[in-house]
């Protein structure tokens, strides 16, 4: 280019950068971006785990004798009885081990269609 159209051409091109500029400084603004974060940590960690809670409550709340369950320190037994607050697991013949119902962290139902 020559000097001349250079000088035409700049103010052109200086005059359609402030629109990309502006958009950049919303979005790279300290407080949108905060936002941003707390929006995406909600969403991709708060929410999912809620989610969770709420499975597992549901789960240990429909507990009922002969399911599996798997204690939150890795004993594996077998619901023998359910009570209000405490849940008695048979862990082995003749072993019957009475638990918080918070401490049941794995329930498997058992099968209501068992095999042959």
């Amino acid at each position: 280019m020559t000097p001349n159209l250079t000088f035409i051409c700049h103010p052109i091109i200086a005059q359609a950068t402030p629109a990309a500029n502006g958009l950049k400084e919303i979005l790279g603004s300290p407080p949108v971006m905060m936002v941003t974060m707390v929006v995406m940590f909600y969403f991709l960690m708060i929410r999912p785990q809620q989610r969770q809670r709420k499975e597992m409550a549901a789960r240990i709340a429909s507990l009922q004798s002969g399911d599996k369950v798997v204690t939150s320190s890795g004993i594996h037994g077998i619901v023998h009885n359910v009570k209000e607050q405490t849940v008695i697991v048979k862990v082995a013949e003749g072993t019957m081990l009475e638990f918080d119902k918070s401490a049941i962290s794995t329930v498997h139902k058992k099968d209501s269609s068992s095999t042959k």
